[in-house]
């Protein structure tokens, strides 16, 4: 079976594109039919199945799946009897796990919530670091998702996606081959709320921000929008939704009261408290879960709200009273406290325009929009780009490269696109053959003062830059703000852009005056213009205070980096490289201030963010292993800086200082906040079953 694997090996051979996986260890392949046949019933619920007979192997694929996916693992033969005071009788088993993810399905108590709090004030401000700028990118991405326009071949690709997963899964065809023939926009809700592959995926998809899986997905999203918005409820309601949470994400609405909550998700929730009570007492917890039941104000005369209905007549389950809550929806969270037992969270929907995020939020949309070149899809890429979503948007890119004609005017934009996620991950030399591509269909088809140009220019001067040409640089970027200004004037924000490349260029000519002078222009221009939080604030506040650590005034330039790290916090996802950046050189100020302590907490910071987003032939990597050993080792950070030299990363911005100077970061001590980060707890709920939302 394609996602049946009978494993004597830890790789993991497909992805899995639902929440729940089957694992199935036994002490040797069992081919008796009882097995057989209850593997064949598991599937019908539960499609990724993992035969193991080795324990080890089990083990290590179990630590591979992702932390926030749910493992029911079944120990058959002498391995379960092993375990005292379990059954084997295989037939009460499965229908026991059959009863447990239908139960399931259907309270959805357990169900992760995708959720992102955006801090307004300073109550909450050390348990959201991190998620202001998370909020404000998942909401771009469901903008952009809902507003691309979808394509008449996008179900067919989505079918066949899921044929291929579901291969030799007969009932899950039997469905998708229905939902291929009888599907139709206006019963996108019963599609949704039926216990299928449509549900199971999608709401995976959104939790994960699957950009593949979303793309052919967006056609069903806009059905249900639709649908929602003609069913769209006429007065006030009060709704209800159990949910089982972890203490972290408990402290964390704790500390959020007053705040702003996304729901990056379709919300099910019921008109009947009792019942989602009553839900939420029969589910399982653990030492690290808690039951909280959200009670939900829905107003509907406020303005610029995401719809939400009472679905009871379009549902698949037409005895529920269920009413569905747009994905995107904003909350304000009134108040949480505990009752008997349970916490209770007041939320009231607000608008979208009823949150301070708002100016930012609209800027950034606008960018997008005006980069749209006659197509909304060709703003989707830049959107993943800016959230450090490189892989991603390299994908999606050469998607769309697939898809259009060889004359199309969106094909030089997408090289842009792709020359700046080449540049972004190191790989430099690709990224000017991106970048030559798309000049030279400019030059065929624009002016040569198009301010597109001088975009393709800049981003060629940025990558000599990286390389270390700085001749080169600086002549692609005089090229740019000639065209620019001769455009624009002298106060705009691409000449902003110029200016604050240029200074990069002087900084590491060590032309200290000039490069201030040209981040101080950028920074007025930026200023005048932006939004006070937007990320391209914090860049130039960065670069200042890294001229300021140049100059060896610690203190300016431990300001500025406080306030670049405070806007990117604010604006950007959480594992953005500015971020990283801000903490990589905090580090490296706090190191040459001999502040061991601290430099060791934003190294750390640094380096979990480094790990994530560059790619390990990184060519900064060589030059931080060299520094390490020269400067870190030997101080008190030396247990952490010394230990892995040889898997060591560094930042990929410019505006850093001299790494020569100041120290470098490694990676050394990782390995013990990734273990951490996975490890949990095993809940027993059956005979022979774990759920596990972490692997022990």
């Amino acid at each position: 079976m394609a996602t049946t694997t009978h494993s004597t090996s830890t790789e993991v051979h497909e992805n899995n594109l639902e929440t729940y996986s089957l694992v199935w260890l036994e002490s040797a392949m069992n081919e008796a039919n009882e097995y057989i046949e209850a593997q064949k019933r598991l599937r019908k619920l539960i499609n990724h199945l993992k035969i193991f007979d080795d324990v080890e192997q089990c083990e290590s694929y179990m630590r591979s799946v992702p932390k926030d996916d749910r493992i029911i693992l079944i120990i058959s033969d002498q391995l379960g009897q092993d375990i005292e005071g379990i059954s084997t009788k295989v037939n009460a088993l499965v229908d026991q796990i059959l009863l447990d993810q239908t139960t399931r399905f259907r309270n959805k108590v357990d169900e992760i919530l995708p959720i992102n709090i955006f801090n307004s004030g300073t109550q909450a401000e050390k348990s959201t670091t991190g998620l202001n700028g998370q909020f404000v990118f998942s909401q771009l991405l469901i903008d952009r998702l809902l507003r691309m326009k979808p394509k008449v071949t996008d179900k067919n690709e989505l079918t066949d996606r899921c044929k291929k997963f579901y291969k030799n899964n007969s009932s899950e065809l039997a469905i998708i081959q229905e939902f291929e023939k009888d599907y139709v926009s206006d019963r996108a809700l019963w599609w949704y709320t039926r216990e299928s592959f449509l549900y199971r995926l999608l709401n995976k998809a959104l939790r994960t921000q699957d950009i593949d899986l979303l793309f052919l997905f967006r056609f069903f999203m806009c059905d249900i929008q639709k649908q929602l918005q003609k069913l769209q409820c006429s007065t006030f309601l009060r709704v209800y939704r159990g949910q089982v949470i972890s203490k972290d994400e408990l402290d964390t609405l704790k500390t959020s009261t007053g705040q702003f909550i996304s729901m990056n998700s379709f919300l099910s929730t019921s008109l009947d408290r009792r019942l989602a009570l009553s839900f939420l007492s029969s589910s399982t917890i653990s030492d690290d879960l808690q039951r909280i039941l959200f009670e939900i104000d829905l107003d509907p005369t406020l303005a610029g709200i995401k719809p939400f209905a009472d679905i009871t007549s379009s549902s698949f389950f037409t005895n529920e009273q269920e009413v569905l809550i747009m994905l995107g929806s904003i909350f304000r969270l009134v108040n949480i406290d505990c009752q008997n037992g349970v916490w209770i969270a007041h939320m009231a929907m607000c608008s979208d325009n009823d949150n301070s995020l708002k100016p930012i939020y609209d800027y950034m949309k606008n960018e997008y929009d005006e980069n749209d070149s006659g197509s909304s899809d060709f703003s989707f890429g830049i959107l993943l780009f800016k959230m450090g979503q490189y892989d991603k948007a390299e994908k999606y890119c050469n998607r769309l490269l697939s898809e259009l004609p060889r004359d199309h005017p969106d094909l030089a934009p997408c090289y842009h696109n792709l020359g700046m996620v080449a540049n972004h991950k190191g790989k430099y030399d690709t990224s000017l053959e991106w970048f030559a591509k798309a000049l030279e269909m400019y030059n065929k088809t624009r002016q040569p003062d198009d301010p597109v140009v001088a975009t393709t220019y800049n981003s060629i001067g940025e990558v000599h830059f990286r390389k270390g040409n700085r001749t080169n640089a600086l002549e692609s970027f005089k090229k740019a703000l000639s065209i620019r200004k001769k455009r624009f004037g002298e106060e705009h924000l691409q000449v902003a852009m110029c200016y604050h490349n240029m200074g990069n260029v002087y900084q590491e000519e060590k032309k200290f005056q000039e490069a201030f002078e040209c981040h101080q222009k950028s920074l007025m221009i930026r200023q005048k213009y932006l939004p006070t939080d937007h990320p391209d604030i914090g860049a130039s506040v960065h670069c200042i205070a890294s001229i300021y650590l140049c100059l060896n005034y610690p203190d300016l330039a431990l300001q500025y980096y406080n306030r670049a790290l405070e806007i990117y916090q604010k604006s950007l996802p959480s594992q953005h490289q500015d971020i990283a950046m801000s903490h990589y050189n905090l580090g490296l100020l706090y190191a040459g201030k001999e502040d061991f302590q601290q430099a060791l907490t934003h190294f750390q910071k640094a380096s979990t963010i480094f790990h994530v987003t560059l790619p390990s032939t990184h060519p900064f990597i060589g030059i931080v292993n060299q520094d390490i050993q020269r400067r870190c080792c030997g101080t008190a950070l030396d247990p952490w800086c010394c230990a892995w030299t040889d898997s060591c990363v560094t930042p990929t911005r410019s505006c850093r200082p001299s790494a020569r100077r100041w120290g470098v970061l490694t990676l050394g001590g990782l390995i013990g906040v990734i273990i951490g980060s996975v490890c949990g707890c095993c809940l027993l709920v059956t005979l022979v079953v774990f759920i596990c939302k972490k692997m022990c």
